[in-house]
């Protein structure tokens, strides 16, 4: 059995690393982080004093 070419190799882990960054895409662009709202930007809520 003779060994694959260097050309056969860089093709194949260049096809691979490509699908895995494909997929980690496809994954994030399904589930995109959830963030929680801003409270910070209503000011606040009891009418705190500052920290200053």
């Amino acid at each position: 059995m003779n060994p694959l070419p260097d050309r056969v190799v860089i093709v194949g882990l260049l096809i691979t690393i490509g699908l895995c960054f494909a997929m980690a895409f496809w994954y994030a662009r399904l589930h995109p982080p959830m963030a929680p709202p801003l409270l910070w930007r209503n000011g606040p809520a009891m009418g705190g004093s500052s920290l200053l």
